[in-house]
């Protein structure tokens, strides 16, 4: 997968929206405010939220690291082209997604569950 691709993969999701912060990265979050997926501007970084118990088993597979300042929070982070396939990858930004929204108060999760 592209960046665009990328792009059009997180905005397909429930809820889903985007903002630029930072002075150059697009920020995909729901609910207003909750971050699922960073995409560096120029297109070489993404970096999104994983399960806390496989963030291990992620960071150990060649091109993959913990996402700076995030890795607190268990997000991972890759420069392009991307170590992974894009239906693997398509079903972590899903996740990544889910794992948001699950955060979330139930009253907010109605339409954004998968």
């Amino acid at each position: 997968m592209n960046q665009e691709a990328v792009a059009r993969f997180c905005l397909d999701l429930p809820g889903a929206r985007e903002d630029y912060k930072w002075g150059g990265v697009r920020v995909f979050s729901v609910a207003g405010s909750k971050m699922f997926a960073l995409l560096n501007l120029s297109g070489d970084t993404l970096s999104f939220k994983v399960d806390k118990e496989l963030f291990l088993g992620h960071v150990d597979r060649p091109g993959i690291r913990p996402a700076p300042y995030l890795a607190r929070a268990f997000w991972i982070s890759m420069n392009a082209p991307y170590p992974l396939g894009g239906e693997e990858l398509q079903d972590l930004l899903r996740r990544s997604h889910q794992l948001v929204v699950a955060k979330l108060p139930k009253r907010s999760q109605v339409g954004l569950l998968l």
